[in-house]
């Protein structure tokens, strides 16, 4: 990992470290670096991660359906991203995606273990970047936040 994050506040640049370092590993079918970086995620705060991870795998997801994102487009971006991983579990990738598109219902199951969320996270964004740089999208995300709180 070579990505310099001190342009970012304090507080996010653990999480975009671990987080490169976690999809840089799916790349690599690096299976202990990616326990490793996963690992290093679930230790962080949870909020804050789940914030960032989420808002990545929106954009992600916007920009790859820009008219929209419908019930199919679910069903097609989990059924990609599980046949690819078959490690995957399809109900934590589809609470991931809920939790992104911000239609998760939080009194339904409880939700899984921060190590269960980060290392499928880590599966779904590489799914979700098909080979492109983690960094940008993770730099978007925490500019789309940062304006999001400015403006509350």
């Amino acid at each position: 990992m070579t990505e310099s994050w001190r342009h970012l506040p304090p507080p996010a640049r653990p999480i975009a470290a671990a987080a490169s370092a976690a999809v840089a590993a799916v790349g690599d079918a690096d299976e202990t670096g990616l326990e490793a970086a996963a690992e290093r995620l679930a230790g962080l705060d949870q909020a804050q991660t789940g914030l960032i991870m989420g808002t990545t795998v929106r954009l992600l997801l916007e920009d790859a359906h820009p008219e929209g994102f419908t019930a199919d487009d679910v069903r097609e971006v989990l059924k990609h991203c599980v046949r690819g991983r078959p490690d995957a579990d399809p109900q934590v990738v589809l609470w991931l995606l809920a939790g992104a598109l911000g239609v998760l219902d939080e009194e339904g199951a409880p939700a899984p273990k921060p190590d269960v969320l980060a290392r499928h996270t880590a599966i779904l964004l590489a799914d979700l970047l098909a080979g492109r740089p983690v960094a940008a999208w993770l730099s978007s995300a925490l500019v789309e936040i940062e304006q999001s709180q400015l403006n509350d």
